[in-house]
């Protein structure tokens, strides 16, 4: 190991402190059709010891086993042996820290967060990926990339040189739905909110007109979610995972710092005081399990949130899927819709615009297109060849030019896992067992690369455009890391969500935001600030819209 990465992560330990959803079990005594495997996964036995092995880590809800016959499939093709690590979805930094402070660096290397992409960098644990390398060795992916905008490579660049293939998801140009109980409402003569004011009236007759008939005052209008559809109607959103920056006067701001904010916690603050706002809103409206789900609103305690994605809150019938004999079927309740009728079978929901503040803006929470960063891991960069070896197994199994393959890399073997649809052209449904199966891609070692750009199409995209999902998204500006990022972020933003909840909660008076701003910036946020519009500067004619 070289001394730079050695000094790296001696740093790093001593700073460490530490597509197809159907529930259900599989019967496991019915069989999927015997099918002929290609003879390259049927020739077990090898006259020589693969050129290289290779550790790949991956996006996964369920652990791949060691004998996964697309993992075996994937081997015999390249001539390689792929280990694929086990890092829990919901630890995954974690447990990818723990492996790097022990110095075990992988060789496919997932950044999850774009953000972090600079912090493992500094690191030393990231190999360049020289420009020409890629291009010659994952044409494809390059391809889909520059065709979507080619501007989304330079975003993986760090002075000047590649560390990370950018993973752009074009369904991220949908925002977080707006969504209310169309139950309630209805109970209560309301129509759906378009105003701010709008929005007060149907929140307190959420909270005060016992909306669902039970002769109590148990309900409330909002929870932690819904919030930011509040400070959307002053163009901002503020209770994120990351500093959300927004763009102002052709310089960049950070939302949770803008003066409107003001306003929008007066509101906000009467509403708590008058018991229209859910009192566990400090702890969020998911009490475990899937991160989506919002207990609050399936359990009847709010009437409107705004919670997740939109294909969490599709209701029966938006949109048609393929059955498992390739027919089409109406769509069932999921997520969130399904979760509230199993609770309440006369529960009814529905979609509501961003509601519109008093200068004209509007808008919910919006996820950027750049996703992820997938990288190489420095140590692959000193075995000649493999640096190559991983971009072509990369290219192949996330953006192969021939069809049939590529959906065989997502799905599995065509005819035991997948199958062409009788009534869509084109179109394909997952067989039994497996469409029964949950996460059972990760159980055969399918789908291990990167999401590559695209158009949606799909009938379940056609449906969130529908719904107006496509418009008043508040996106952060800021999608890459600085060094004060780095180093002040995560303070920054327990100082953010403090200072707010105190307001909200009256602990503090609205007066208190100006002190708040204050103390903001002297504890690393000027910095971050500066850091920040510099990166802009230089990127801003280049920067891709959402």
């Amino acid at each position: 190991m070289n001394p730079n990465l050695s000094r790296a992560l001696c740093l790093f330990i001593t700073s460490l402190v530490l597509i197809v959803f159907i529930s259900g079990c599989a019967d496991i005594g019915e069989q999927g059709p015997q099918v002929q495997l290609p003879n390259h996964v049927e020739n077990s036995e090898k006259e020589t010891e693969p050129r290289y092995t290779m550790s790949w880590t991956m996006h996964q809800n369920a652990p791949v086993p060691e004998d996964a016959e697309m993992i075996a499939y994937i081997e015999d093709l390249f001539d390689v042996n792929l280990e694929v690590w086990n890092l829990e979805n919901k630890r995954y930094e974690d447990l990818l820290d723990l492996e790097l402070a022990q110095g075990n660096i992988p060789d496919l290397f997932r950044i999850r967060q774009p953000q972090d992409l600079l912090k493992y960098q500094m690191q030393g644990v990231l190999a360049e990926i020289p420009q020409d390398v890629l291009e010659e060795h994952a044409p494809n992916i390059v391809k889909r990339i520059r065709d979507y905008d080619s501007r989304y490579l330079e975003y993986g660049k760090i002075d000047g040189a590649l560390y990370g293939v950018p993973v752009v998801n074009q369904t991220n140009i949908y925002r977080t739905p707006v969504v209310y109980r169309k139950d309630w409402l209805e109970q209560l003569g309301l129509d759906i909110p378009t105003t701010l004011e709008e929005f007060e009236t149907v929140m307190y007759a959420f909270a005060k007109g016992d909306p669902d008939g039970n002769g109590k005052e148990d309900t409330y209008g909002l929870s932690k979610e819904g919030l930011n559809v509040v400070f959307g109607a002053f163009g901002q959103s503020v209770f994120t995972e990351q500093l959300y920056f927004n763009e102002k006067d052709n310089q960049l701001v950070i939302g949770a710092l803008e003066p409107e904010m003001k306003q929008a916690l007066a509101y906000l603050q009467k509403w708590y005081q008058d018991g229209i706002i859910d009192p566990e809103f400090i702890t969020g409206e998911n009490k475990g399990g899937y991160k989506h789900l919002s207990h609050a609103f399936i359990k009847g305690k709010i009437g409107m949130t705004s919670m997740g994605n939109y294909y969490h809150w599709t209701q029966d019938g938006d949109y048609s899927i393929l059955n498992e004999r390739g027919e089409e079927i109406p769509v069932g309740a999921m997520f969130n819709v399904h979760e509230l009728l199993q609770k309440n079978a006369s529960a009814s929901i529905e979609f509501g615009p961003p509601v519109t503040g008093p200068d004209g803006l509007s808008g919910s929470k919006g996820y950027n297109l750049l996703m992820s960063f997938i990288t190489i891991g420095a140590d692959a960069a000193n075995e000649p060849g493999k640096l190559e070896k991983i971009l072509e197994i990369l290219d192949y199994v996330s953006a192969n030019s021939d069809p049939l393959e590529q959906i065989q890399m997502e799905h599995g073997l065509q005819g035991k896992h997948w199958d062409w649809s009788t009534a869509s052209s084109g179109e394909f449904h997952i067989l039994p067992p497996y469409n029964r199966m949950e996460n059972y891609t990760n159980m055969i070692g399918s789908n291990i690369g990167m999401t590559v750009p695209g158009v949606p199409s799909g009938k379940r995209e056609q449906w969130a455009a529908s719904e107006g999902l496509t418009e008043n998204g508040i996106y952060n500006q800021l999608q890459v890391a600085t060094p004060a990022l780095i180093q002040y972020s995560t303070e920054l933003i327990s100082m953010r969500d403090r200072a707010y909840i105190s307001i909200i909660t009256g602990d503090q008076p609205v007066g208190s935001f100006d002190t708040f701003v204050k103390d903001f910036l002297e504890a690393g946020g000027e910095q971050v600030l500066t850091e920040g519009n510099e990166w802009y500067n230089g990127h801003m004619e280049t920067s891709p819209a959402q």
